[in-house]
């Protein structure tokens, strides 16, 4: 369908910077820059509004980025969420739910991802960190906390762009993830749920040394 396509096409120009917050798009600009008809891309500004991430704006939208409050409210909700993935995938893989070959995967995301976090290369890291982070989301096979989650993420995502720079400590980081790598794997929902809790807040906690004044 047009209007998906269109949707998600815009949704990946928006968190890749492309169209930074504050950014003004119209229907004509954005029908231009994706070869399509303005009939879609209406309905898919529409989709991108109702998801939070632009509002309307005269006769198009402009990008919006939260303000400080709203993104530490966004923090606290996306690490109750993520506590939840985590223990329900935890508890999926005690009972024997989980297959070998997707903790290979988690397991795969989470070295590649350290590696490139080490590097500094931030726009390939968030991309592999979110992989990670959503494999986890659907490894606990609750559809909702996924749907969102993702929307969460992509607010989160858009908003913290401008502060966006290699972690002060990328082996903290690393070290949560292998941390709560090993507590799904070992089938350990409490301690899962703890760790994922501490390592959205803790990426909160960063996140907020480094914004400007709101």
């Amino acid at each position: 369908m047009q209007t998906d396509v269109a949707c998600s096409r815009l949704r990946e120009l928006i968190l890749d910077g492309t169209y930074p917050p504050g950014a003004r798009l119209t229907e004509m600009e954005a029908a231009t820059t994706l070869e399509m008809s303005r009939t879609p891309v209406r309905e898919a500004l529409r989709a991108l509004a109702a998801d939070g991430l632009v509002r309307p704006s005269g006769r198009g939208v402009v990008v919006v980025a939260l303000e400080r409050d709203a993104l530490d409210e966004a923090y606290q909700v996306r690490a109750a969420l993520e506590a939840l993935t985590a223990e329900l995938a935890a508890a999926r893989q005690r009972a024997g739910r989980i297959a070998p070959a997707d903790l290979v995967s988690l397991r795969d995301l989470a070295t590649e991802t350290a590696a490139v976090t080490a590097e500094g290369r931030m726009a390939e890291a968030v991309r592999l960190n979110r992989r990670f982070h959503r494999l986890i989301a659907e490894l606990a096979g609750n559809s909702m906390a996924l749907h969102t989650l993702e929307r969460i993420w992509d607010q989160i995502q858009v908003s913290t762009l401008r502060s966006l720079a290699p972690p002060s400590r990328p082996a903290h980081v690393s070290g949560q993830h292998e941390s709560l790598l090993a507590a799904i794997t070992d089938g350990r929902p409490e301690e899962a749920a703890a760790i994922s809790r501490a390592h959205v807040l803790d990426t909160r906690a960063t996140t907020h040394s480094k914004e400007g004044p709101a």
